[in-house]
């Protein structure tokens, strides 16, 4: 891989920094896309932000306790 860097730095007069940003940068702009929210996810989300602000809400222990579930506990990883 060093020598194809190489031979396209040369070829194009850049510098080894200057290809390394750009294949990163498209190299990330490939990888993780931008979702954009629909208009009825927008709502929603609205809607939410706006059940919060006047508390219509319950907390996840709340819910917990209303479903009976007790939190899970963390256990070691094992090899």
């Amino acid at each position: 891989m060093l020598k194809e860097l190489e031979r396209v730095r040369k070829h194009e007069h850049r510098t080894r920094s200057e290809l390394m940003r750009e294949a990163l940068r498209s190299y990330f702009s490939n990888r993780i896309s931008e979702e954009v929210p629909t208009t009825s996810e927008l709502r929603a989300i609205r809607r939410g932000r706006a059940a919060i602000a006047s508390g219509d809400f319950v907390t996840l222990d709340e819910l917990r306790d209303e479903v009976g579930t007790a939190p899970r506990r963390s256990r070691k990883k094992s090899a």
